[in-house]
């Protein structure tokens, strides 16, 4: 078991490095001269080379990208100059507020999308089985953005429930002391969510209901009901745990665009002005995040895996 969680730890390493060359490679292809992005299109070419040869920019690819790995091994993500503030600083002020959005969102989703999922393979093609599935189509082909705004046409415009913008504090715990400015983005992206997981849930469900050990629990007198809730239920659990983290990009990129829509101050909305500012070095740690957290998910699914269902050879 340990050799293997090395393995894979190492694997997750290397991918991680992909990810930082990558993302370096893309964002120095669309901003290849910083200093004009960050001093503006009426300074001086001698102001812009000025700036560049100062922060490094004029140096070849590979150093640059060195110099950045450099960097990130003593945890300095850049400096913005946009925000006159150092990156790691901006993430520090948002990180709290997205994750706690996030998890939350998360946790309500999975609660809603596993019993869900179950109840439709057992009622398949049933109507109950219908409905569900044509509500969650047309929810996850939706884009984030539209569903945001229908769901503040009909609640904030239409019913006056809650109100369109999401709370303002700076305080990551902002779902739970005002639950009811942030009832609309937790809703939007649970809505997301339980439209892609119990899809999910559904097909794994299906596998599980036709297979041996459950007529053989049927043979000796089990209700359908005892055998899903003793054996169907955990074996269906277990493809949502790499499912969990193979979609966190999904759920993240979500998250961007519902902070925007409800102008809820997180990493979403600080990355979104960042693109409209060009402010590189901002854009560029938001990659790299977005990059190893989808890593770590990955990794932290397969080891949990390992444990959780003893049929899968390690090698």
């Amino acid at each position: 078991m340990g050799s293997y969680v090395l393995k894979r730890l190492g694997t997750s390493l290397v991918v991680i490095l992909g990810v930082t060359f990558v993302s370096f490679a893309l964002l120095h292809i669309i901003s290849p001269s910083p200093g004009r992005t960050v001093l503006g299109l009426e300074a001086s070419p001698e102001a812009v080379a000025a700036f560049n040869t100062e922060n490094g920019y004029d140096r070849p690819f590979l150093l640059q990208y060195g110099s950045y790995l450099w960097k990130l091994l003593h945890f300095d993500l850049g400096y913005s100059y946009k925000l006159n503030q150092s990156v790691v600083d901006l993430f520090g002020q948002n990180a709290g507020r997205t994750a706690v959005l996030v998890s939350v969102s998360l946790i309500i989703a999975l609660f809603i999308a596993v019993p869900l999922g179950i109840a439709q393979a057992v009622k398949r093609n049933s109507i109950m089985d219908y409905t569900v599935t044509t509500v969650a189509f047309t929810t996850y082909a939706m884009p984030s953005f539209f569903l945001g705004m229908v769901l503040i046409e009909v609640f904030s415009l239409r019913l006056g429930i809650f109100p369109a913008q999401a709370s303002q504090s700076t305080s990551p715990w902002v779902v739970f002391t005002d639950p009811v400015s942030m009832a609309l983005p937790v809703l939007s992206l649970v809505a997301i969510t339980v439209a892609l997981y119990s899809r999910y849930q559904r097909s794994a469900a299906l596998d599980e209901l036709v297979a041996d050990y459950v007529r053989v629990g049927r043979a000796k007198g089990l209700t359908m009901n005892q055998v899903v809730r003793r054996h169907v239920v955990r074996n269906a659990l277990l493809p949502l745990i790499s499912l969990i983290g193979m979609t966190l990009p999904l759920v993240l990129a979500g998250n961007l665009v519902i902070e925007q829509v409800f102008n809820y101050p997180g990493l979403g909305l600080l990355f979104y002005k960042s693109l409209e500012s060009q402010d590189y070095p901002v854009l560029l740690a938001y990659a790299l995040v977005t990059g190893v957290l989808t890593v770590i998910g990955n990794f932290a699914a397969d080891v949990a895996l390992t444990f959780a269902d003893p049929r899968i050879k390690l090698r």
